[in-house]
């Protein structure tokens, strides 16, 4: 696959609705941070604007960039795919919840490889980042893969060089399911790789892996999904290969108990469950509890709220998984308890 051959649709319109933004009313809504959800704010952002008029100009700066700009106060919300710990949030006055929920997919450029036909556990893939296994035909991958052809080629690995939500999510995993990873490398939104290609965003990790032959990288699926890169099966906790859909995800996602997670802090990796995708994360936005411009904070819980209930099926068409609707409802009562402006409510609900 060629550096031509990717293709953004989604994110296209979502860069043109924030040139657009920025001529338009007081009340459009501005944000930034995760790339993982990008894809499917570009597609809302898209629809609601028809809808209502409102714009939403979305930086897509990967999590470490929205947490440091809403922080900062540049902007309406920032939005990560690491939650905040309860103490974070309490100490900069902030209020987090979960908007969506994807997975995080390996994606090769392996010559004969197509989609799904190559399967890996996660401490094959962690020995791989550690720049332990570094021929497609190792002895390693060749044991979990007996009727595919692998080649003599060098793997070159693909990470993020920026801080981001995704890098939190497969580090996590690979920490979860190798304690060599954990030792060496460990979990966070940016991490010391041993070796391999950097590349920025979502959308640099799947142009570089795209462009680069004997690559692996891993990206939020909709990235693979709308450009045909051939995606990794991946064995689970309960032994089973996995691969990246919407069910795999929901499967993974139907263990959160979000009601007794303090802040909203919940993270879905290396789930129990035959059918669980094992590196599925959700995004979460982050505001002030006490904003600034009150009409700005009420903007983007509208648009919030909206995509919420209206949004679902452009999620869905992405194999993104919407919320529940017990969850939408126990963080639209967060909104009214916790959100206020002169000690009243920002959100004043439906």
């Amino acid at each position: 696959m060629s550096i031509r051959s990717i293709r953004f649709p989604a994110l296209a319109a979502a860069l043109a609705l924030g040139s657009a933004a920025g001529a338009a009313s007081a009340l459009d809504i501005s944000g930034a941070g995760a790339t993982f959800p990008y894809p499917v704010y570009a597609k809302w952002a898209e629809a609601y604007r028809a809808k209502t008029g409102d714009g939403l100009n979305y930086q897509s700066i990967g999590s470490g960039g929205g947490i440091k700009q809403i922080k900062a106060a540049t902007v309406t919300f920032g939005a990560s795919d690491m939650p905040l710990e309860p103490k974070d949030l309490n100490g900069a006055g902030l209020l987090q919840w979960p908007m969506v929920i994807g997975g995080v997919v390996p994606v090769v450029n392996v010559p004969g490889i197509k989609a799904g036909a190559l399967e890996l556990d996660g401490p094959t893939l962690a020995g791989i980042y550690m720049g332990e296994i570094t021929k497609w035909n190792d002895a390693r991958i060749r044991a979990l893969n007996p009727q595919v052809a692998l080649p003599d080629l060098a793997i070159a690995p693909v990470y993020r060089s920026d801080g981001s939500g995704t890098n939190f999510l497969f580090t996590n995993y690979l920490s979860t399911v190798s304690p060599a990873f954990k030792g060496k490398i460990g979990a966070n939104t940016s991490v010391e790789w041993p070796s391999g290609i950097g590349a920025k965003g979502n959308e640099g990790v799947a142009n570089m892996t795209a462009q680069t032959s004997g690559a692996i990288g891993y990206v939020e699926y909709a990235y693979a999904k709308q450009n045909s890169m051939a995606y990794v099966r991946l064995k689970n906790k309960a032994g089973k290969f996995v691969a990246p859909e919407a069910a795999a995800f929901q499967a993974a996602a139907a263990n959160a108990d979000w009601a007794k997670a303090e802040g909203f802090h919940l993270i879905l990796t290396d789930q129990p469950g035959a059918a669980s995708w094992p590196i599925t994360g959700a995004s979460f936005i982050i505001m002030y509890r006490a904003p600034k411009d009150a009409n700005a904070a009420a903007a983007a819980l509208r648009f919030f709220a909206w995509a919420y209930r209206d949004g679902v099926e452009l999620a869905r068409q992405l194999d993104y998984v919407p919320l529940p609707e017990n969850v939408v409802k126990l963080v639209e009562k967060t909104w009214t308890a916790s959100i206020k402006s002169g000690g009243k409510p920002v959100w004043q609900g439906k």
